[in-house]
């Protein structure tokens, strides 16, 4: 990283903003990952440093709301060991995968990730799940496959992970919604530590952004899991709509300019 790439003060504070707001929103609803990446991008980071410091700084927050969904009991403990597994597995095979590939190019790639993640987060179901029983054999796999397949897109490229979770969650084993976020916490968790140790240790991590924006995430994962907002799917979704759709033009007319 060089002095060229490194934000100032005042960009510092409104990527700290942008990370409290990421985490107010993940813990509510997922998707926090297309708040903060996208501000990251914004701030002028080169794409591998920019997915290596939203690790940095999301890792924190992952914490936070895991211990707060276990406090609650809404964690399911019985899947928690193989979500775990399954979502550490797979975030170290994307984040190797990300790794390997140019800067420059891997712009693009995440301009279209961005949309796609971005619809995914906003075509949300709203129904009510019911309960699937399924052995449990049949439980324990699918949590692995589901921790696993989501974990590689998570360390690959993260935002709208925990949408995509509490999406799997509640279709396949028929969570309630509340019980479907806490399951997928446990699994963003494993993601989020396999990928940041990796990223920081290729050094893709810029921690002088990254800590000062963890701490601003965990107090917005923090309160979100502890607000019942009876518009917090709406919140979540405006505020993803109008963050992405400025942050894709922007990457795009870069890209046009070379």
């Amino acid at each position: 990283m060089t002095l060229a790439h490194h934000p100032g003060g005042s960009v510092i504070a409104l990527l700290a903003a942008a990370a409290f707001v990421a985490g107010l929103v993940d813990a509510i609803a997922g998707g926090g990952g297309l708040v903060a990446l996208p501000a990251l991008l914004a701030a002028g980071l080169p794409a591998q440093i920019a997915l290596g410091t939203n690790k940095g700084q999301a890792v924190f927050g992952a914490v936070t709301s895991a211990v707060s969904f276990a406090r609650r009991g809404e964690i399911d403990r019985p899947r928690a060991a193989g979500g775990f597994a399954g979502g550490f597995v797979g975030s170290w095979l994307g984040a190797r995968t990300v790794l390997a590939i140019p800067s420059g190019p891997l712009r693009a790639v995440v301009i279209a990730l961005l949309v796609v993640a971005a619809a995914v987060v906003l075509a949300r179901p709203r129904g009510r799940a019911r309960p699937r029983p399924l052995g449990p054999g049949a439980t324990r796999a699918a949590t692995v496959a589901i921790g696993l397949a989501l974990g590689a897109y998570d360390g690959f490229f993260g935002p709208g992970t925990g949408t995509l979770l509490v999406i799997a969650f509640a279709t396949v084993f028929g969570d309630p919604l509340t019980r479907a976020s806490g399951n997928a916490k446990v699994v963003n968790l494993a993601s989020n530590l396999a990928a940041v140790s990796l990223f920081a240790w290729r050094g893709t991590v810029l921690w002088s952004v990254a800590l000062p924006m963890a701490a601003a995430n965990a107090l917005g994962a923090a309160t979100g899991a502890h607000l019942a907002i009876k518009n917090g799917d709406r919140l979540v979704r405006v505020v993803v709509l109008v963050v992405v759709a400025a942050v894709v033009v922007k990457l795009a007319v870069e890209l046009a300019r070379g």
